[in-house]
């Protein structure tokens, strides 16, 4: 099962009501399995969020394409490093092609994409992708991208996603197992949003795997909380960067 920790929100979608409220005030929610396959749906902006990565971005180097889809068909861009954006980077497209189920009365943005920016020297190659201690971003984005649609719920600001229930690491290497969704502070500010038409407006959130002790820091003291802890961080993935709660709870 996964778990969706969210904040400031006393309902999921349909009314769903939250099975815990953690300490900090956050409704918890957890998912059974995701009903089986279903056709892909929804409104294909492949082609404008191309144009948008690029503009803003930089070229785009190759796109991992699914081959079998389910309910909605992800797309992983793949941009390298360059002098200008010292970062590989990897952008979702598709998990806009349908609206997620955002409360009823709720400001927040219906349609999505996600990014990731990962180290200069991560390895992207066809050999390396299996292997999952590279491959593991990827997989993460294409879980996230699907999961508001397969589930009938949402994922905005400060959601977190668990890896598992219980939680367990992405890969070996590393200890982080939890996702949490914020704006990018990597790309440039005319980036983060994408308008579509007058009814569709898409935005970018950057996809920023935790820690366990972070992931606890937050259910005790909110996406504000921990923030503060992640002022000195950016949103570069780093399988072994610092952990921000590690001193908060006395640990290792």
């Amino acid at each position: 099962m996964a778990e969706d920790q969210t904040e400031n929100q006393a309902e999921g979608a349909e009314g769903r009501k939250a099975e815990v409220v953690s300490l900090s005030g956050s409704p918890i929610y957890r998912y059974d399995a995701a009903p089986e396959w279903e056709p892909v749906q929804g409104e294909i902006c492949l082609e404008q969020i191309s144009e948008h990565i690029e503009a803003h971005l930089g070229p785009i180097g190759s796109v991992f394409h699914e081959l079998a889809s389910d309910l909605v068909h992800i797309d992983v861009h793949f941009l390298p490093a360059s002098e200008n954006q010292p970062y590989v980077r990897l952008v979702t497209s598709g998990m806009s092609d349908l609206a997620m189920a955002v409360p009823e009365g709720s400001d927040a943005p219906r349609y999505l994409e996600l990014i990731a920016t990962l180290p200069a020297d991560w390895r992207l190659d066809q050999e390396s992708m299996k292997d999952e201690r590279w491959y593991w971003p990827v997989r993460l984005l294409k879980m996230l991208a699907r999961f508001p649609h397969k589930h009938r719920t949402w994922l905005g600001w400060g959601h977190t996603v668990a890896n598992g229930d219980p939680p367990e690491p992405y890969a070996d290497g590393t200890r982080l197992d939890t996702a949490i969704l914020l704006p990018s502070v990597s790309v440039p500010d005319g980036f983060h949003r994408l308008r579509i038409d007058d009814d569709k407006e898409i935005q970018f959130l950057a996809v920023v795997p935790m820690y366990p002790e972070e992931r606890e820091f937050k259910l005790r003291k909110g996406t504000d909380g921990l923030l503060d802890k992640f002022a000195d961080l950016d949103d570069i993935i780093d399988p072994t960067r610092r952990n921000v709660a590690k001193k908060r709870f006395g640990l290792f």
